[in-house]
């Protein structure tokens, strides 16, 4: 299945034109507001280091769930 999507306000522009398939294996600062030094902390504190390693963290998994059963759209 392919799935086509406008990622030019996620993702930041060296990242723009890689497929779903190759962001998941970029570097976490390849998403827009994730700087270099977020994803230095985020690789000390949780091992994250890829879009997919943070997309597959089980602690942002878990608090996205929470938030989504809460209805919270703060």
């Amino acid at each position: 299945m392919t799935v086509a999507a406008d990622f030019s306000k996620l993702v930041v522009k060296a990242y723009q034109e890689k497929s779903l398939a190759e962001l998941v294996d970029c570097p976490v600062n390849a998403i827009t507001g994730v700087s270099a030094g977020d994803a230095k902390l985020l690789k000390e504190a949780f091992n994250i280091v890829t879009v997919g390693d943070l997309g597959r963290s089980p602690y942002f998994r878990t608090a996205q769930a929470i938030v989504a059963l809460t209805g919270a759209t703060k």
